[in-house]
């Protein structure tokens, strides 16, 4: 299992692409010190369990469709679960999170409440075994038709349809995420040199001021600010 280390701003993170099909990243970090970070609009929905001074907290963090400001402390220690696109939990529909969080209720000081059962908070080294009892015993489900349409494979149902089993499974349309995944195309393009002229034309945007838009919207920045200082986002 290939992992990455990375020091980012005032956290030191660490990531590993998950075992599970179900899965698209796991990373664990620490707090530093104090700061706020500008946390980009994200189509993906977390698990997200926080240990500080003592105490856990566990959310399910929903998808995001603008630029969300935060503020991490001193000490805190991290574990987030991202999980892939049209995997949900009939438990916490997508759409109740979009742009909100949901607090899980502790059982104890190293347990959670899960759809009526209490789980064990999982640490680094057993993450992938958690994940596997989420999908044994169906707390995570995924919906296939989503992995189709995203692979443009479209199933042979109607386009409103497919929009409901977007909104369904992820609480966001199909042109959200198209919209959100292409603002993060633009950032990896700048930050690799690209011109925004360039990118507009790659991306198919209407023009520069319709890119600068679209970033600053998802990720709170705009090019020319990305351009001049990569290690601001």
């Amino acid at each position: 299992m290939r992992q990455q280390r990375a020091k980012v701003m005032s956290a030191i993170n660490e990531a590993q692409k998950s075992q599970s099909s179900y899965v698209e990243r796991i990373w664990r970090g620490q707090v530093l010190q104090d700061y706020a970070p500008v946390c980009p609009a994200d189509t993906n929905w977390n698990l997200l369990f926080i240990r500080h001074q003592g105490k856990v907290r566990v959310t399910a963090e929903g998808a995001t469709t603008r630029f969300v400001p935060k503020t991490q402390f001193e000490g805190v220690e991290f574990l987030v679960i991202k999980f892939r696109l049209g995997v949900y939990m009939p438990y916490i529909l997508p759409g109740a999170l979009v742009n909100r969080d949901a607090l899980l209720p502790n059982a104890s000081s190293t347990t959670f409440w899960l759809n009526g059962s209490s789980w064990q908070v999982p640490d680094f080294e057993n993450v992938e075994t958690f994940i596997e009892w989420l999908v044994r015993k169906e707390i995570v489900v995924r919906e296939p038709m989503i992995d189709a349409v995203l692979r443009d494979q479209e199933p042979m149902v109607s386009m409103r349809t497919i929009r409901r089993r977007f909104l369904h499974t992820t609480g966001l349309t199909p042109k959200q995420i198209q919209q959100i995944k292409r603002a993060h195309r633009a950032v990896d393009l700048l930050r690799q040199g690209v011109s925004p002229l360039d990118i507009v034309y790659q991306l198919g945007y209407a023009d520069q001021a319709h890119m600068t838009r679209s970033v600053r919207r998802f990720y709170g920045y705009t090019p020319s600010e990305i351009i001049r200082d990569t290690g601001a986002v």
